[in-house]
């Protein structure tokens, strides 16, 4: 049976820290992780969650986009455990947008990301994949493998006029 874990908040070291290479995708301790982070972002109407942000140096995070109440625009897919992932390349376009956190409550900050990459990571099974994203899931992909090396997306926005409270964020959207 899958739990709720408890989301590591801004100013927690573990957010800072750099994850680890999961040498066995099979151990049950793993697999369970996986159900866990895969509930746990579901419950928390989060698009994506990593290993760090429960206190767990695993180097996997959880790609799940979605419309729920926090990105209502944002496509379906499959909730995807992705573990080891790398980008292999990026394109030189880089796009400007709004970006929140189940770490950071609260906040949105305009991020300039990549506005495709080519990824690999090996998914639950064992299995290598190799994908390209582009747009929302590839900002889900770098917000999230950010995580795994220690960075959040506070430290990608270029200036804190770029910032916003979710409320405000959410008036905006509103509005348009």
């Amino acid at each position: 049976m899958s739990e709720i874990l408890q989301i590591s908040q801004l100013g927690n070291p573990v957010l800072r820290r750099r994850s680890q290479i999961v040498e066995n995708i099979l151990d049950d301790r793993l697999q369970q992780l996986i159900d866990n982070l895969i509930y746990t972002v579901q419950q928390a109407n989060g698009v994506g969650i990593a290993a760090p942000q429960v206190a767990m140096g695993d180097r996997i995070f959880i790609v799940a986009s979605r419309p729920n109440l926090r990105y209502p625009q944002a496509p379906h897919m499959e909730p995807t455990a992705m573990i080891n992932p790398r980008i292999i390349a990026s394109s030189t376009e880089t796009v400007k947008d709004w970006e929140g956190c189940l770490s950071i409550p609260g906040i949105r900050g305009l991020v300039p990301r990549s506005r495709s990459i080519e990824i690999e990571y090996t998914s639950r099974d064992g299995q290598l994949h190799r994908q390209e994203f582009t747009d929302f899931v590839a900002r889900i992909f770098q917000h999230e493998h950010d995580h795994l090396d220690g960075i959040v997306f506070l430290d990608r926005v270029e200036s804190t006029q770029e910032l916003m409270t979710e409320d405000e964020y959410c008036k905006t959207l509103l509005s348009l």
